[in-house]
């Protein structure tokens, strides 16, 4: 049986999938530039590692020679120069990687593309970015597609929506300001807009989509939304149940613009933040019907992935 590669592993996408592969039997190589793994224990069997820098072309072809799926699921730090300076050239890299190696590629991508959307974002949604990372993310997957028209390589793009879940603690928004803060027995925050629904992927739910995905043979060439619940909780909604599953109070605090925006003056992460602040202060909702209706798939309920969170914080 034929490789699959991870780019990008040792984040919860990467690791979640590693389980996910493993545990249906499939060779497994993990790639990133410090190999760092969640995954407990020792490695399962079928697993290898790769140190490489995507950014290097000769690293990444390394990466992906033998490989017949290859997940490009790299996060970089959330900061625009970087992601401008490195995106452009890992993506280069990937492709030409998979294109010299004959290997499949499927790009987890965000919806930061998208912009400010009038009702659902589903995979006819037109790209109309609404700041300077979401037209970065724009040109990359356009690059994706445009090599998929040409015969150049065989790929699909699989999108998300902000996500949570058991081990995303690093990168999470609401597991970052809701679960880790109710915990320590702190006010939860949310950013600006708390009344307004907000679509959550949950991440094994994710990860069991990539695997199906890179199973299927016509899943190839085309967009996929991954499996998300429906009905997309207030941030109001989230935080009373996230404080339920925790047994802590249900105390919530609303950072508005202007406390985001000064508290950017001093910390570089949040000052990132600003140009996504409408995705916070409008709806945000993602449909992901075509995947469910394409593999009889049922998203993860909101109050299921939101219990079953809460556990892995309890038992942390």
């Amino acid at each position: 049986m034929s490789i699959h590669t991870i780019l990008g592993a040792g984040g919860v996408i990467g690791d979640t999938l590693a389980r996910e592969l493993t545990t249906h039997g499939i060779p497994t190589r993990l790639v990133s530039r410090k190999i760092k793994t969640s995954l407990p224990g020792a490695l399962p069997p079928g697993v290898t590692t790769l140190p490489a820098d995507l950014t290097d072309a000769g690293q990444a072809l390394e990466a992906v020679k033998g490989s017949s799926v290859v997940y490009l699921c790299v996060g970089l730090p959330y900061n625009y120069s970087i992601w401008r300076q490195q995106w452009p050239r890992i993506m280069d890299n990937t492709i030409a990687a998979c294109q010299k190696t004959g290997a499949k590629l499927i790009f987890f991508d965000n919806v930061y593309m998208y912009g400010k959307t009038d009702g659902p974002m589903t995979e006819e949604t037109p790209y109309d970015p609404s700041s300077r990372k979401g037209d970065l993310r724009a040109r990359l997957a356009t690059q994706v597609m445009s090599e998929v028209r040409k015969g150049n390589i065989v790929a699909t793009i699989a999108r998300s929506a902000d996500f949570y879940g058991p081990g995303a603690g690093k990168t999470s928004v609401p597991d970052i300001t809701v679960f880790q803060r109710l915990i320590k027995g702190q006010r939860a925050q949310w950013l600006v807009n708390a009344g307004v629904p907000h679509s959550f992927t949950y991440t094994p739910d994710a990860a069991k989509a990539l695997y199906l995905l890179g199973q299927d043979e016509n899943s190839w060439n085309q967009v996929w939304h991954l499996p998300t619940a429906g009905s997309a909780l207030t941030g109001i909604r989230l935080v009373e149940l996230a404080a339920a599953a925790l047994h802590q109070p249900n105390r919530l605090v609303v950072m508005p613009k202007w406390m985001i925006q000064l508290g950017g003056v001093f910390d570089r992460t949040t000052a990132e933040l600003k140009e996504m602040l409408y995705q916070y202060e409008f709806d945000y909702l993602f449909d992901s019907s075509k995947f469910e209706a394409a593999y009889h798939f049922t998203p993860t309920s909101y109050e299921e992935g939101i219990r079953v969170t809460a556990e892995s914080y309890s038992r942390s």
